[in-house]
Formats: structure tokens, sequence, C-alpha cells
């Protein structure tokens, strides 16, 4: 929904982007939900609020750290888009954020083996091409958060890389500015979610300059682009439960299909049972309920 006169820029898997002005943008969380880049015809309800609420929660959390984000609060967007109040859908969903030219890689750091990094481990034992320790098992926590980048691909899948690839594309002041940034964000995030029992496996930080200046863009630390658990449940060697989409990824590797469009039906229970997850993962980390976000 677009009432307000905005222009349309872009449509992702997830968020809608319009632009307010020539220096912000308005950046609408849908609930839409995708794998493998096909996106479900089934919404799963309030993930697209979770998603905003804990960027807002996690920028206000680094708020010495220089952000993109200019605020979520719908009477704060109003002054810069008129006529904001009266689209209630919206609510909760739209972050106003200053514009920023994009660092040309994704910024992953990771704490524990897991994901696509154990795959390739188990392969080559290597994590994003680089020596790592032998013996290691899914789950287990590497001597240091690692800075591990991959390629922004316009079309397909992000390529994982090393640092030196890393250092070809954004020069070797730029990514060793950008993995301190990084690294930093993840200690401290890691450590404030180990106070409320969780374990930040890995996450993706996205960065950007705004005026000259190297700041934290789009979502930060969501159940979208981290990957957390609950302490108490970690085994080594196992898949630990997960504050993200994993009841919809189990059942979609449950199914037979191919990956490909079109999406299958999502069954009514999977649908409410992630949902339920997402809401959770907002709850557990800030021990706020959702109802009292923007929308609610």
């Amino acid at each position: 929904m677009n009432d307000l006169g905005l222009h349309h820029l872009y449509s992702g898997k997830v968020r809608d982007l319009y632009a307010v002005g020539e220096e912000h943008l308005l950046m609408v969380a849908s609930d839409r939900m995708s794998a493998y880049d096909v996106v479900m015809h089934e919404p799963i309800p309030h993930k697209g609020r979770v998603l905003t609420a804990l960027t807002d929660f996690w920028v206000h959390e680094f708020n010495d750290v220089p952000s993109a984000l200019v605020s979520c609060d719908p009477a704060v967007i109003e002054n810069w888009v008129p006529g904001f109040l009266g689209v209630p859908e919206w609510h909760g969903r739209a972050m106003l954020a200053r514009r920023a030219e994009m660092l040309s890689l994704e910024c992953i750091v990771r704490g524990r083996l897991a994901g696509q990094a154990y795959d390739e481990y188990v392969l080559t034992g290597t994590v994003h091409h680089m020596a790592v320790p032998a013996g290691l098992e899914l789950t287990d926590e590497f001597a240091e958060a690692m800075f591990t980048p991959s390629t922004k691909a316009e079309q397909g899948h992000d390529l994982n890389i090393d640092l030196d690839e890393a250092a070809d594309i954004v020069g070797v002041e730029m990514l060793t500015r950008a993995s301190e940034l990084c690294r930093s964000l993840f200690s401290r995030a890691a450590q404030r979610l180990s106070e409320r029992g969780l374990i930040l496996a890995d996450t993706k930080f996205e960065l950007g300059f705004v005026d000259g200046e190297l700041v934290v863009c789009d979502e930060v630390l969501t159940p979208d682009s981290s990957r957390i658990w609950p302490a108490d449940q970690v085994r080594r060697g196992q898949v630990p439960p997960s504050y993200d989409k994993q009841p919809f990824r189990d059942w979609l590797n449950s199914i037979n299909w191919d990956r490909t469009p079109p999406p299958p039906t999502v069954p009514v229970e999977i649908v409410a049972t992630t949902s339920l997850r997402y809401e959770s993962a907002y709850e557990k980390i800030t021990g706020h309920p959702l109802s009292d976000w923007y929308g609610a």
C-alpha cells in the first residue's frame, strides 16, 4: 500500500523502499517469507514488525555507533512523510533512514561453527576458504569471532570469500575498518544476549557511508540476519533450536520441493508456529512484549 505519493525505488524479498526527498529512505518490512530466493504466497504475521522493532532496539543499544536509522516512531516519520499516521498498516514496520552509499560486501561475523560455514568445513576443513583448527564440530565456538565476508550478488546467490578477495573489492584499509566495527558489535551483542540466556552464533551486518562516515545500515541482529540459540539447548554436534524461521525451514526440508517457483503451499500451523517464533525472539531478546511496539 502507498497512498502517500512516495516514489517506489525497490522491492526485495522482504522490504519495500521508497524515496523521501533526496537524502532519506522509507524502508517498509513486509511479512513476506522466502526460501532459496523464492517468496512464499503465505505471509508470516508480525514478521515485519519484529524485524523493524529489533533493529530499532539494537541501534539504541549501540547508540555510540553511527547508524543510518533516523526513527521508527510513526509520529517522527509523519514529520518527514505527511500522511504517514493515516497508514496504520506501516506503523511498526517502517524505518526512516538516511541514504547511504553501501559497502560492496556482506559483513558476516561468526562466533560458532554453523550453517554454510559448517557445510564448507565438513568438505574442505576451511571457513570462507580460510584455515581454522581441525577437529571442530557443529556449534563449536571459534577462539575469536571470525569476520567472514561475502559478495553482494545483484542476481543469484552471494558468494563466500576470504579476506584477500574482500580486500581486492574494498581495499585493505576499508576491510580492516569494517572488520573491526562488525566484530566489536558482535562481541557487544553476544554479551547482551548471553545475559538473556542466548547464544549469538553468527550475524550479518550491512555497512555504508553517509557524508563520508561509515555507518550501520538496514536490519541489525534480527532473526533473518542472525543465528540465535537458547544457551541451555545447545548440544555439540547437533543442530540447536533457533529463534528464527526454523519451523518453516524444518517443514520445507520435509517435503519434496525442487526449490524453484512456484512455491509450495505453507500449512496454516507452520505459519502460526513460525509467527510465534519471531514474536518470541523479540520478547526474549528485549524483555518487552511485542504488543508494546508500534502498530500493535
